[in-house]
């Protein structure tokens, strides 16, 4: 069976469409800066003092890295809201990107101060582009176009060279030059996705030029009104802690933030089966994409060890000696970017050459296998840390075999979860529900941050019961899933097909209109 629906006028990037290339670029230069400076933050957090570095604890560094990159993806759901009720799609990455390029900048200047106000202007820039760009991704494809998988994939690849770009030059800047240097170098990454994707913007046309649901003047104006307050607000509390009127415990605020997250999470769901007018096919539709919303948070919980316990497990643990040269720590997490660039092309062509034999596993399917595998990279992790709680400092091979099982893990889950959202979630709010399944990662996150506050470097022994007790929960959830899915399944197949409800009256009227 041939892929349906591909048409031959659009498909000027590797047999996608010519949009992809715009967003494709975009994306890559903008993980070049996001994931080069994460790979710095619990090193830089940690480092002492006489080294250019905070001094902090590894409890506290890791509650702010988990705060900071859950609060990055948490922001998707405002960014996602606002694309679809203000600004659309284009214009929140276009912003977004500036916000972004100019954080960097401000973490460029060694200064404390200038650090967090960094940190939040990334945070707030990501918030804008993330979800609506890959949001405009899933709008390229019709509903039928079997192409999405592997368009997905292909996308995913672009984000990983870019983080692969982003390691190298920020971890070898970071060990020959300085700190500062190196998110130095983000900035100027960010500055090349700015101008690419503003030469490359006619290819998307008019995907997301406009809002798709705008609000009414009135409407637009409160919610502008909100936006400052919100603006103004943070400002007040960013002075307040760098002055010391105000004292913050990250370790306790990264808790409540968590809980807080994940009832957004249950909340703004539930809202949207009960006020979001679904029809039939679309509430089971919605329900299917919630399971792999769950396997998508225990996924990242574990997953995000990489900037955070493994990323001290390297530094502190590991023989990085090869030679007379010394590996830099951050290099490490170039590993799964480029396990990602050599088995990408292999897993999209794997999901076409599945649907052409009509036996395309389902998302929720996916999902688990995803967080089965992942989990099971901790089991070399227990291993390894036994080995280095005996005092001796262990092969980074390892540590080698531990990321190729989290990017096995990561290819059946993470780009087909994307196109999940996009094929499963009603058109007319694809910016919200993107944001909603971003916020997944900011969970994840926030709950892989506190997790690797357990570890204590003077004290190794606790570190086996730490993955081991990750393998066991990722393994136990992925199962559960699995069989979950086998239901699941058939509201998945409903994407594409007319509901029920929606009857044409006469020959004028459309089936399937959706209502608002």
């Amino acid at each position: 069976m041939e892929p349906k629906n591909i048409q031959p006028q659009d498909n000027g990037f590797f047999g996608q469409p010519a949009g992809l290339q715009t967003l494709f670029f975009t994306e890559m230069w903008e993980r070049m800066s996001y994931y080069g400076m994460r790979a710095l933050l619990v090193l830089f957090m940690t480092a002492a003092l006489q080294e250019g570095g905070l001094g902090m604890t590894v409890a506290v560094a890791t509650a702010i890295y988990g705060l900071y990159t859950g609060a990055v993806y948490f922001m998707g759901l405002p960014g996602g809201w606002i694309a679809d009720r203000l600004i659309g799609g284009q214009r929140a990455t276009w912003y977004g990107g500036i916000v972004i390029m100019c954080g960097h900048i401000v973490l460029a200047i060694p200064s404390n101060t200038s650090f967090f106000l960094g940190l939040i202007l990334v945070v707030l820039g990501t918030g804008m582009l993330k979800p609506n760009i890959s949001a405009l991704v899933g709008q390229l494809y019709d509903e039928g176009d079997d192409r999405r998988d592997a368009g997905y994939t292909l996308y995913y690849m672009g984000i990983n060279i870019g983080s692969l770009i982003g390691y190298l030059v920020t971890g070898y800047l970071m060990e020959n030059v300085g700190w500062h240097w190196a998110f130095g170098a983000a900035a100027v990454g960010m500055f090349f996705g700015l101008v690419q994707y503003r030469a490359t913007l006619p290819k998307l046309g008019a995907i997301g030029s406009d809002a798709p649901k705008p609000l009414s003047p009135r409407g637009q104006r409160i919610s502008w009104s909100v936006i400052v307050l919100f603006l103004i607000g943070l400002g007040a509390v960013f002075i307040g802690t760098t002055t010391g009127a105000m004292t913050i415990d990250p370790v306790a605020i990264a808790q409540y933030v968590a809980l807080a997250a994940t009832i957004v999470f249950f909340v703004y769901y539930l809202s949207i089966f009960i006020f979001g007018n679904l029809t039939k096919n679309e509430a089971k539709r919605l329900g299917a994409l919630f399971l792999v919303c769950i396997a998508s948070i225990c996924f990242w919980a574990g997953f995000e060890q990489a900037g955070s316990s493994l990323n001290l497990f390297a530094r502190d643990l590991t023989d990085r000696m090869v030679g007379s040269f010394e590996i830099p720590t951050p290099w490490f997490q170039m590993l799964n970017s480029g396990f990602l660039i050599v088995l990408s092309p292999f897993f999209a062509a794997l999901w076409v050459n599945l649907t052409k034999r009509m036996i395309n596993p389902s998302y929720g399917f996916k999902s688990a296998l995803g967080l089965i595998i992942m989990a099971s990279g901790f089991i070399l992790m227990f291993l390894a840390s036994q080995a280095a709680a005996s005092g001796m400092k262990v092969s980074p091979n390892w540590l080698v075999a531990v990321y190729f099982l989290h990017t096995v893990g990561e290819l059946c889950l993470s780009p087909v979860a994307l196109s999940a959202v996009s094929k499963l979630a009603p058109r007319r709010m694809a910016g919200q529900m993107m944001g909603i399944f971003v916020l997944t990662y900011s969970i994840g996150s926030l709950l892989a941050g506190l997790i690797a506050g357990n570890l204590d470097p003077e004290n190794t022994s606790t570190m086996p019961d730490m993955y081991m007790q990750i393998t066991l929960f990722g393994i136990g959830v992925g199962v559960v899933v699995f069989f979950v899915s086998l239901k699941t399944r058939k509201w998945e197949e409903l994407a594409g097909q007319p509901d029920p409800e929606h009857v044409a009256i006469n020959a004028n009227e459309p089936i399937d209109k959706p209502k608002f």
